[in-house]
């Protein structure tokens, strides 16, 4: 038995865990999880130096739909989040028949929601980009691009979903390296198709790398994870049943769609943003694309804590072990805040260098300089409100985060951003999104503060293999 499992053994079972104990098991998940967002970034980057050699019309086509991309992914990627807070505490409570099951559900409700999202974005790939403002020329590549990114839309969604599981289930390794192989084939594949079809080829060589990763993903989720594989297992049914469990999908959604909703009024914030930085020309589009791309070395490790963060919560929820949701919140947050204050430092002094790596264009580079150095100050606290919301995740209490989450953006960032434009451009769009995140973060930590965690009775129906 590994460490890390030993510890989770711990955590379900009620042994006594110290300080140091809860601090290295923290540290074993979220290290993991930290690589795995960080080879997403590496792959982001990759492909948006790729495109910005084409020039600022092809970085600013993908920029235009970007928003759109993230509003339809992340859509589908919070129905299955609701799905792996249950998982996670029925581990926790060591109800591995439950959880199973629970897995059965997200695989029926979740590609269905998938391939619906997918014709529906194929529907208006040919006029989303004219909606959003853009020039003819910038339109034209848009469109394809995000014809391409609609297909791809179902096999994402198992990706997400399969890797959401695995983490749920303590497992940050395979979802890490499985990570690793997409930047590398994608790397591969935009080698091969980028200078043939441009654009174009860029969506179709993260598809194919996405295609080649989902079946690695899912072919270990059911066949070798330990607690949810369902092939494979003399303790699981030989032939699982695929009915609807109502009570299930019930008790999902409530977690998942809150957080859905939030994610759709959020990305209707974000393509509100776009619209205001796309009449600032194709020079502000791209900065905007390339510096959002750059950004994300800060945040995405916030994310892979957070991961972690859900996971341990949940897991200790689930066993009900009040003692060590305080202590992993606590935890979890604190690392979160202080990696990305030490990425925000990284990035305000290599400003100059990152833009000049993924970008020719001098103007888009002294553009995205100055913004990214605006939105470094905003890191140490935007962190906190990153790593609580996957607290309160893990808890499965999601609808006053995404309702806070929601009137942070809407009621600061938006109107900021709209007035600062017109005076400061690009520069007044990302002043905003810093004052934003500080306002954000400053909620959130009081949230945490403030909130009574109580820890149910175990239910009489749980069981446990």
């Amino acid at each position: 038995m590994s460490r890390k499992q030993e510890l989770l053994y711990r955590v379900r079972n009620g042994g006594a865990m110290t300080r140091r104990d809860k601090l290295h098991l923290v540290l074993l998940l979220s290290m993991p999880a930290i690589f795995g967002q960080l080879s997403t970034i590496v792959m982001q980057y990759i492909d948006t130096m790729m495109v910005g050699q084409l020039g600022a019309n092809a970085t600013a086509s993908i920029g235009l739909v970007s928003t759109t991309c993230w509003l339809f992914g992340g859509l589908t990627a919070s129905i299955g989040a609701g799905f792996g807070v249950l998982v996670a505490q029925h581990i926790g409570a060591r109800a591995y028949d439950a959880a199973r099951n629970v897995l059965r559900q997200s695989l029926m409700v979740c590609m269905a929601l998938g391939v619906l999202v997918s014709l529906f974005c194929v529907s208006i790939h040919a006029r989303l980009p004219l909606w959003l403002g853009g020039d003819p020329e910038v339109a034209v590549l848009s469109s394809r691009y995000f014809l391409i990114w609609s297909l791809t839309v179902p096999v994402m969604q198992l990706l997400f979903l399969s890797n959401g599981m695995l983490r749920s289930s303590g497992n940050m390794k395979v979802p890490m390296v499985l990570g690793v192989l997409m930047c590398l084939l994608d790397v591969f594949f935009n080698f091969l198709f980028i200078p043939l079809w441009g654009v174009a080829g860029a969506a179709f060589a993260t598809t194919l790398a996405a295609i080649l990763t989902t079946v690695c993903s899912f072919t270990y989720l059911i066949t070798r994870s330990p607690e949810l594989r369902l092939l494979g297992d003399r303790n699981a049914p030989s032939v699982p049943k695929l009915r609807p469990d109502v009570p299930v999908i019930r008790r999902s959604l409530s977690i998942g769609l809150p957080m859905t909703v939030e994610h759709v009024v959020f990305c209707g914030a974000q393509i509100a943003c776009t619209i205001i930085v796309a009449p600032l020309g194709s020079v502000a589009i791209a900065a905007n694309t390339i510096a959002i791309v750059v950004e994300s070395l800060c945040y995405m490790p916030g994310y892979g804590i957070g991961d972690a963060a859900t996971t341990l919560i949940g897991q200790s929820y689930g066993a009900r072990r009040g003692d060590l949701i305080r202590a992993f919140s606590v935890l979890t947050v604190g690392l979160g805040m202080g990696v990305m204050t030490l990425l925000g430092i990284v990035m305000y002094f290599t400003a100059p260098d990152l833009m000049r790596l993924m970008t020719p264009d001098p103007l888009v580079q002294a553009e995205g300089t100055v913004v990214l150095r605006i939105e470094a100050f905003a890191e140490p606290v935007y962190a906190a409100s990153i790593v609580v919301y996957f607290v309160f995740l893990g808890l499965g209490d999601m609808l006053v985060p995404c309702v806070m989450n929601l009137a942070s953006i809407w009621l600061v960032r938006i109107p900021l951003a709209a007035i600062l434009a017109r005076t400061m451009g690009l520069r007044g769009v990302w002043l905003a999104m810093c004052i934003e995140l500080t306002v954000r973060g400053i909620i959130f930590l009081l949230r945490l503060r403030l909130k009574k965690i109580t820890v149910e009775p175990q239910p009489a129906s749980a069981q446990s293999v």
